[in-house]
């Protein structure tokens, strides 16, 4: 069997590159195997040294670890762009999220709002102050921590409401996903690939890169909630 390609990622994207490493496993012979954290504990076992073949993270922090030269340049590419979704517990009245009126009566009539330490958490805060609901829902806002979907607060009742990345919450248990944002609310993240200046196999990490990105592998994105770049 050929040697084994490793990768390091994000919580979003491990539901899609478990059925693309076992697709390329079956396919094309290829072993892969990505290991998956928070993106912050992610980029910083990579500026701690730890080694790996690839890496896939949220598009603004991999540029910035290439920028530091920890990503091979010229490697670092766009694979996936994904949706952020509101959820609720299962069994809970499932809120109306139509319009812009619709979000922030949602939004205010939440005890909890549960949030990433990702680009989706991040997105959100930004979201809440152009709403103008900073003050209002301050105190309300729970910060699931890195690596723990925001969704998993939704069950034990530490959140009535959870924004994540629609394949951070699906088929989470004791979660039902409402949806999609709605209008120019919407939140969407590119998540991307590149391989690592610690990569033994460069060459064959980037191959991989490819195959990640290619058509073939699209569809199984979709099937995850999010959709292929190019």
């Amino acid at each position: 069997m050929k040697q084994e390609i490793s990768g390091l990622s994000s919580m979003a994207t491990r539901p899609v590159l478990a059925d693309l490493s076992e697709h390329l496993r079956h396919t094309r012979g290829i072993p892969v195997r990505f290991e998956s954290a928070g993106g912050v504990v992610v980029a910083r076992r990579v500026r701690e040294g730890a080694e790996a073949d690839l890496l896939v993270l949220a598009e603004g922090a991999l540029a910035e670890l290439e920028r530091e030269g920890l990503v091979l340049r010229g490697t670092a590419r766009p694979l996936w762009v994904s949706q952020v979704v509101a959820a609720v517990p299962a069994g809970a009245p499932v809120p109306a999220l139509d319009s812009v009126s619709d979000l922030r009566a949602a939004l205010l009539s939440a005890t909890g709002i549960a949030y990433s330490t990702g680009p989706s958490g991040t997105a959100l805060i930004g979201l809440i102050a152009r709403l103008g609901l900073t003050d209002a829902l301050s105190e309300r806002l729970v910060q699931a921590p890195a690596g723990v979907p925001a969704g998993s607060l939704l069950p034990s009742g530490r959140a009535d409401l959870a924004f994540q990345q629609r394949s951070e919450l699906t088929d989470l248990p004791g979660v039902v996903v409402v949806g999609p944002l709605p209008g120019d609310t919407a939140i969407s993240s590119v998540f991307g690939g590149g391989v690592l200046a610690s990569s033994g196999r460069p060459g064959r990490a980037r191959e991989v890169l490819d195959l990640l990105g290619s058509e073939a592998a699209a569809g199984i994105a979709r099937a995850r909630g999010m959709e292929a770049i190019g």
